[in-house]
């Protein structure tokens, strides 16, 4: 293949990460936020990084011209999910669930050959006002797009089944210009799970960075938390300790993998005072080994968010909830997901980029593996 890409809401082009490897160029990225333009342009130099609101009638005139003078014909565009999300308000009238409106007047601006409009499954009941009428975004998208775009009929997949070690359910809409007389779907779902015994196992173990405690503190509940740390580093600038508090610490040393710290009778999570807290079941929660990782979000450096906890490995393995010990108390190491969001581990994240901010990329981005079977597809239906 060879298409010259316009990617809109690009972030920090976590999607696009393996574009190059099927003959699909990114030219042209727009992107709002300064701290992911300055990522992206880290990660991709050479593409014109267009920075500012598209719903901006300057910037999006830019964006426009800048992709018809690179003649792009592939548009990738990954608008904000946080209005239909499970996880957010879901605002009926939330102004993100609008920009899809910014996604087709780009795309009938360009006429690409094909595009790819990503999102959480709930876009597909979500509606949005158009002038005085309420409307579903798919009938809005066939209304204004189906005359001249093929749609694809199977829209919600799960990054499992296409090669990552995530189960992360997305709304992604294939779109064909008629004139290609191509149906692009998806291809079929793999029965090939990858785990995270087999996408994280082997990295080294590390103790968290307890930071409410003395050094002297933490080397006598952590002897060896040094040698770990320089052990991870060793694999990667980005697998280093977590900070933590350390009650919260303290309550997953006891919980074994799988479980959450709530079902302790000793050693539950606690407020600053001491007395129990309360929360969802899904907080406080270790994963497991031998299954994908939960849906990772924007809040991966909480223990107290949703199962966030690495699987660790028994120490001390027992029923008896004092004895019990279990290692690696923490959350995930932003290396850790990059390989659970199927990233190349030489991903290459700007030396000095805020950690929370990478974590935000990563818990918002969709897996690249996921937006390459699509290409995949599209290579096999072209060369038919």
């Amino acid at each position: 293949m060879d298409f010259r890409c316009l990617s809109l809401f690009a972030s920090a082009g976590v999607a696009e990460t393996y574009f190059e490897e099927h003959g699909v160029h990114v030219r042209v990225a727009s992107e709002l936020l300064h701290e992911r333009v300055e990522i992206y342009r880290h990660l991709y130099p050479s593409v014109n990084m267009i920075e500012g609101d598209i719903t901006n009638r300057t910037i999006y005139r830019r964006i426009i011209k800048e992709a018809r003078n690179n003649q792009c014909d592939f548009i990738l565009a990954t608008p904000p999910c946080q209005g239909m999300s499970t996880a957010g308000l879901k605002l009926k009238d939330d102004p993100r669930n609008r920009l899809i409106m910014n996604v087709v007047k780009a795309i009938k601006a360009i006429k690409p050959r094909f595009a790819i409009i990503e999102n959480v499954p709930e876009m597909l009941s979500t509606h949005i006002k158009i002038k005085d009428d309420w409307i579903l975004i798919p009938r809005y998208l066939e209304k204004e797009l189906g005359k001249k775009y093929n749609f694809n009929e199977k829209k919600v997949v799960n990054a499992m089944n296409y090669g990552v070690a995530q189960s992360r359910e997305r709304c992604i809409i294939l779109l064909s210009r008629k004139d290609t007389k191509i149906k692009w779907e998806f291809p079929e779902p793999s029965n090939e799970i990858i785990t995270m015994r087999m996408a994280i196992g082997d990295l080294p173990s590390l103790d968290p960075n307890v930071t409410d405690i003395s050094n002297e503190e933490r080397e006598k509940l952590f002897p060896d938390y040094e040698k770990k740390r320089l052990a991870g580093i060793s694999v990667s600038p980005w697998h280093m300790p977590p900070k933590h508090k350390l009650r919260h610490v303290i309550a997953m040393m006891h919980t074994p993998e799988g479980e959450t710290a709530w079902n302790n009778e000793i050693f539950y999570p606690t407020l600053a005072d001491g007395t129990k807290s309360k929360g969802y079941k899904n907080t406080y929660k270790r994963q497991w080994w031998d299954r994908p990782a939960y849906t990772i979000t924007k809040y991966t450096s909480r223990i107290g968010s949703q199962e966030n906890g690495h699987p660790g490995y028994p120490i001390v393995d027992s029923k008896n909830e004092k004895e019990r010990i279990w290692s690696d108390p923490r959350t995930m190491t932003i290396f850790e997901l990059m390989r659970l969001s199927s990233l190349p581990d030489d991903w290459n994240i700007p030396a000095n980029a805020s950690t929370n901010v990478i974590r935000e990329i990563l818990g918002e981005g969709v897996p690249p593996r996921l937006i390459e079977s699509a290409l995949i597809s599209l290579e096999r239906l072209i060369n038919d």
